[in-house]
Formats: structure tokens, C-alpha cells, sequence
């Protein structure tokens, strides 16, 4: 058996070698390092993938989402609710903004944020909601859409990691993750499903005017050189990242589906183990594409599995070990720890097993084992 990777890039660069280096060489003899042909190219592709009029690359997510946020002018002490159970990045360009962060809890069953917290969670000086499709499943966009229409809120999808996931709305439309709100920021991390060899992200939106003024932002606010129409920022995706996505984007739903059989095969070794709780799925099988794979662990037993799958030499994560109302940074006193039941849970039980496009039969079945034979130890 080859040695367990939380993530295993080095394999899944094998399957693209000679694309991905063929594509440096490019921009080597191009010397086009900085928005050249393959941004352009890349930003295309990406378009047609994802069914989208606009994508904005840029320099990473958190970029992404503090320009997405930028586009759509909001003013200092606007309330922007999201989800209490993500990374910080999501919470971090809100107060970067002198926006107000809320923050709600989220659903017990997918994690996402929890539409009825949202609901209650408006007030007159709310101005979006940013639903993050964590893990890689799609957050319930129709009550998000429904409840931003009602208050005409923006939507902001957090879409770092669920890119090619499908949602399937009750309509019967199906769309990509992150085409679904006013616009969506994504990271392209190396360890993201679509991922680069360094830092990189995009906006995504259909909205013509949108786009212009973010097309802006990402370069000092310029669209004619030396004129500077808006106040903008330095994000731009560079030309090795660029070359490294196009060779990876067109395999993309295949490198997915293998997250998916990966899942598939987790669940089935893990059934009947009444002391876990395998990832659940709210929709069709394309709704969720394990960015990671994640368990409930029961009966206050996270931690030490944990250390025995350390002792065993299995790579694990857990993400989040502290809600983000609980985090210095965010503490304030409009938020009340009864409020985020879910959440506080979810922070003592979660623990996230290797999930990549390389992962073999027999590391899941030594990764299950392992696990059911802690639990009925």
C-alpha cells in the first residue's frame, strides 16, 4: 500500500505531466507572465464550463470574495450574514470592509448555513448573505434565493470548495455551484478540487455591469493605463496558475467523480457503525463533490480517534476546530453561544479523512478498518 496523503498532488500532477509543462513552456517562451494568454484563455474556458457570462480571475479567494463584495458597493456598517461554521476568510473580508459581520448557525445534516437562521438573523440594515457550500455540497440555494428576493439582499456564493458541483433547483433547473447568486468567489488553492500550483481565485457573475466594475478593481481600479475610474486593489491571477488550471479544468468531472466514488467507498465500509455519522447528501449524486469527507464522530470520541489515526499514520483534518463567534478576532456580544447549537456540536465531532483524486482501494479499506476498529475497541 503507498503512503496515505491527505492530499496527493505529486499523483495527480503524474496524469497532467506532460500537459502542464508543455503549458509553462508556453508562457516561458511568451514571457507573458502576468495576464497573458493563458488568463485569457483560462477565463474562457472557465466561462463555458460553468455556464456564466463573467469570470474575473484573480490572485486568490479571499481576493475573490473582498472584490465581489467591493463590486457591489457596500457601505461601512452594512450586515452581511454567513454561516458560523467555515474558514475565516469568509468572516475576515466582511470586517476588512467595515462591514458587520452576523454570523448563524447552520444546518445539522449538510453544515451549511441554515436558511432560517438567515431569516431571523435580518435586520433593516441587512445587504447580502453569503452561503458557503461547504465541503463541497451545494447550500439549499432556492430558500437562500427565495429569502434574498423577499428583502432584496445580494447573494454572494462562497464557492471555494465546490467547484463543478451541481444544484439542482426545485424548479427543475440545474446549475453550477456558484452561478446561482449575484456573484460567487472561488479559490483555486492547490488542494481545492480545481487547484494551481500556487495561489489563484475568480469572481463569477452574470452581470454585465458587475463584471465591468470588477474588471476594474483587480487592476488598481484601471481600465484605460494611468486612469483609475474606482478604488481598486493588485489581483491578478499569474500565468503559470493559468496554465496549470487549463490543464486540470478539463478533467475536472472526472477528477469530482472520483471524489464521489471515494465517498461512495467510505460509506459503504463505515455503514452500520452507529458511532459515526458518514457525510449526508441533501440532493442528487452531482450536488456534492468532497472537497472533503467528513465525519460526526459520536460519544466524545473525535479527539481520540484522531490520535489513533495519527499513531497509524493517517493523515486527517479538522475543520473547524473553533466557531468563528468564538475566534478573537469576531467575538461580539450581539452573539449569544445558545444560538449556534448546531455549530458548537459540530466543532467536537467533525474530523475529515484523506480525500483526493489518487486514493486506492485498499487506503480506504485500511482507513475504515483502522477507524471501526478504535470505535468497538
Amino acid at each position: 500500500m503507498k503512503k496515505i496523503q491527505m492530499v496527493d498532488l505529486q499523483g495527480q500532477y503524474e496524469g497532467i505531466k506532460n500537459e502542464v509543462n508543455a503549458s509553462f513552456q508556453e508562457v516561458f517562451d511568451s514571457t507573458a507572465f502576468i495576464n497573458g494568454p493563458q488568463v485569457h484563455s483560462f477565463q474562457k474556458e472557465m466561462e463555458e464550463y460553468l455556464g456564466v457570462k463573467h469570470v474575473i480571475p484573480c490572485a486568490n479567494g479571499t481576493d475573490a470574495l473582498q472584490i465581489a463584495m467591493m463590486g457591489l458597493d457596500l457601505k461601512p456598517g452594512d450586515e452581511v450574514i454567513t454561516a458560523d461554521f467555515t474558514f475565516a476568510a469568509t468572516v475576515e473580508v466582511i470586517a476588512l470592509l467595515q462591514l458587520t459581520p452576523v454570523l448563524v448557525d447552520v444546518d445539522p445534516e449538510t453544515f451549511n448555513i441554515d436558511p432560517e437562521a438567515v431569516k431571523r438573523a435580518i435586520t433593516p440594515r441587512t445587504r447580502a448573505i453569503v452561503p458557503v457550500h461547504l465541503f463541497g455540497q451545494a447550500a439549499n440555494m432556492d430558500a437562500i434565493m427565495d429569502i434574498a428576493r423577499e428583502h432584496k439582499l445580494y447573494v454572494i456564493e462562497d464557492n471555494a470548495q465546490a467547484i463543478g458541483a451541481n444544484y439542482h433547483s426545485s424548479e427543475g433547473k440545474t446549475k453550477k455551484a456558484g452561478t446561482i447568486g449575484d456573484i460567487a468567489a472561488t479559490s483555486f488553492f492547490p488542494s481545492k478540487n480545481l487547484g494551481g500550483y500556487g495561489d489563484g481565485g475568480a469572481i463569477f457573475t452574470d452581470n454585465n455591469s458587475l463584471a465591468h466594475t470588477i474588471r476594474g478593481i483587480v487592476n488598481h481600479g484601471m481600465y484605460e493605463r494611468y486612469h483609475h475610474d474606482v478604488v481598486g486593489v493588485n489581483s491578478r491571477l499569474d500565468s503559470f496558475q493559468a496554465a496549470v488550471l487549463r490543464a486540470k479544468l478539463p478533467k475536472l468531472d472526472l477528477y469530482n467523480q472520483a471524489r464521489r466514488d471515494a465517498a461512495q467507498k467510505y460509506n459503504e465500509a463505515l455503514k452500520g457503525e452507529s458511532q459515526v455519522i458518514t457525510p449526508v447528501l441533501a440532493g442528487k449524486d452531482d450536488t456534492h463533490v468532497y472537497h472533503q469527507y467528513t465525519l460526526q464522530v459520536k460519544n466524545g470520541k473525535r479527539d481520540a480517534l484522531a490520535k489513533h489515526l495519527q499513531e497509524k499514520g493517517i493523515p486527517f483534518g479538522i475543520y473547524y476546530p473553533i466557531p468563528l463567534h468564538k475566534q478573537k478576532a469576531y467575538e461580539d456580544p450581539r452573539y449569544n453561544d445558545k444560538d449556534f447549537p448546531v455549530t458548537n456540536r459540530l466543532v467536537k465531532e467533525v474530523i475529515s479523512l484523506p480525500m483526493h483524486t489518487e486514493l486506492e482501494d485498499d487506503q480506504i479499506d485500511f482507513i475504515a478498518t483502522t477507524i471501526k476498529d478504535f470505535l468497538n475497541s
